[in-house]
């Protein structure tokens, strides 16, 4: 079974939990008796895990933080991509280099961003790419634009290709579902960042042009 598949089957049991824990009386209000801080983590989780999901079963990043943007803030510009300025990291463009099957004396390119909907922060990247296998627009465009790089790079109809998806936050402990919700309802304390993937992206022939680092901040969330 696919890495998604498996995140939705369990996210479907989450959000059932989460309906049920959340129980509504007709006024709106919480049900009398319910775990607040339980209820939060829960809602928590859930959020975690279908961006976890979107991520996994979606060739671009960028159009998943489009579509959370724009249910978050309908008026909100297009998602931008920040440029930061970082130094020269010779081993790691070396390691990028090997895992992109490049030549070692094929240029590789980096490219760190802070991914934005509006002014709020939801992701930060380092893309990793070999200019060589990109047109020279989509080059001058990565290097003076604030365009995503998914975004940029979309005519080249790419597929992504997950190496690692790592949740840098637990609403819940291992195990939660057999615990007594009063043992977890501590208050919840939500770190900087959330959540870190890390991908290539190749052409359809197979190709790989780039690799990923993308972490996820605490923002992508609702508390």
């Amino acid at each position: 079974m696919a890495p998604g598949s498996r995140v939705l089957r369990l996210l479907g049991g989450l959000v059932a939990t989460v309906l049920v824990a959340t129980s509504l009386t007709p006024g709106g209000a919480a049900a009398e008796g319910s775990q607040t801080n339980y209820v939060q983590r829960l809602r928590l989780q859930a959020q975690l895990q279908t961006l976890n999901s979107d991520l996994l079963s979606h060739d671009s990043a960028t159009a998943v933080l489009q579509g959370l943007c724009d249910r978050r803030d309908p008026a909100a510009p297009r998602i931008l991509a920040r440029q930061v300025q970082v130094p020269d990291d010779l081993a790691a463009a070396n390691a990028a280099r090997r895992q992109l099957g490049a030549a070692a004396n094929e240029p590789v390119h980096r490219r760190r961003v802070e991914l934005t909907c509006g002014e709020v922060v939801l992701s930060r990247a380092d893309n990793w790419y070999l200019p060589g296998r990109l047109t020279a627009q989509m080059n001058t465009d990565l290097a003076s634009t604030q365009r995503p790089f998914g975004v940029v790079v979309r005519p080249l109809n790419f597929q992504r290709r997950t190496l690692s998806s790592r949740l840098l936050f637990q609403p819940l402990p291992a195990g939660w579902e057999a615990a007594d919700p009063a043992d977890l309802d501590a208050p919840v304390s939500v770190p900087a960042n959330v959540l870190q993937h890390r991908a290539y992206l190749q052409t359809p022939d197979g190709r790989p042009f780039a690799l990923l680092i993308e972490t996820y901040s605490d923002r992508v969330l609702i508390p």
